[in-house]
């Protein structure tokens, strides 16, 4: 593909990590040429809402998963247009944000893992406006389906998937799983939900109307446990990043056909736009691209100290 303004692509942000920061890239050359450094520790994930140029950023803490003695509270706002931090949302009495999605309502969800709630956040009002319980302080990732009547949260440790009622905002269902959870996607037709093993490299496929597994998927060429699992944006592809693995693999809509490639260290999440994926390597300070025609890493390149997440806007 010829990477021109014809494709869509205004800008690149990206979540840096290991530095904690937020990076702006050029879309077409990935040079750095904006860096955010006026955050609290540490900002994780991110949330990119094209129709209010804004990105939504969690700060986790400065901990990991399960081990967050001293867990942030906030969302931080950050103006695309402008390449700037312009607020931040106190999340208040919810702590350790995490995943985040934005919902039918508008309103964005929030996993809080210590806190063991899902809250919800008006943009607008700058301001929590209400929380659902998942069930578990192991919340971790989340996924809506579309249409949004339900809400998915991976628990991982606990080895669960809650299932929320998202018009009543209850929880109704705790699925247990065979293993300890990773990363959790939806189809975007919303007829499965995908759930990485963290114990072994494997997806379980779950059937949304019956909540029952009626896949387990061995990954391909994968030695450890997947990390995060995204679907591009038409359905046709599955990414899953194995972390220990440093792989990245790429998974037909059937889950017929395999393609993993090497990239750089402890690949996280990746961004699809057009007929290339972006895969952010919070290990060693690079993003490496993946020509989806080819299957293959076409080239690898600097960003930050070490990305977790990136999107295109």
């Amino acid at each position: 593909m010829v990477k021109t303004a014809l494709s869509g692509r205004r800008g690149l942000i990206a979540v840096d990590k290991m530095g904690g920061k937020v990076i702006f890239l050029d879309p077409v050359s990935y040079a750095t040429v904006c860096v955010l450094d006026d955050f609290s520790r540490v900002p994780h994930e991110l949330l990119v809402i094209p129709r209010a140029s804004i990105a939504c950023v969690p700060i986790f803490g400065d901990g990991i998963h399960g081990r967050n003695p001293n867990p942030g509270h906030l969302l931080s706002i950050i103006d695309l247009k402008l390449r700037q931090h312009v607020f931040d949302i106190d999340l208040s009495p919810y702590f350790a944000p995490h995943g985040l999605q934005e919902g039918p309502d508008g309103l964005v969800y929030v996993t809080c893992e210590n806190s063991g709630v899902v809250a919800l956040v008006d943009l607008d009002r700058r301001a929590v406006v209400d929380s659902i319980e998942t069930g578990s302080t192991n919340a971790h990732r989340l996924a809506i389906a579309p249409g949004g009547q339900r809400l998915y949260t991976e628990n991982e440790e606990d080895a669960s998937i809650s299932v929320i009622d998202v018009p009543s905002r209850l929880l109704i269902r705790q699925v247990a799983m065979p293993h300890p959870l990773a990363g959790l996607a939806i189809a975007p037709d919303g007829k499965l939900l995908v759930a990485v093993d963290d114990q072994e490299p494997m997806l379980f496929v779950i059937e949304t109307a019956t909540l029952e597994i009626v896949k387990r998927l061995p990954l391909a060429d994968v030695p450890e446990p997947g990390q995060i699992a995204r679907y591009s944006p038409d359905g046709l592809l599955l990414l899953v990043t194995s972390m220990r693995s440093n792989t990245a693999t790429l998974i037909d809509a059937s889950f017929i056909h395999q393609r993993t490639v090497a990239v750089g260290r402890q690949p996280m999440d990746g961004a699809f736009c057009g007929d290339e994926l972006l895969v952010a390597c919070q290990g060693d300070g690079t993003i490496h691209s993946i020509d989806l025609n080819a299957r293959q890493v076409s080239r690898p390149f600097a960003a930050g100290v070490g990305c977790e997440t990136v999107a295109f806007f």
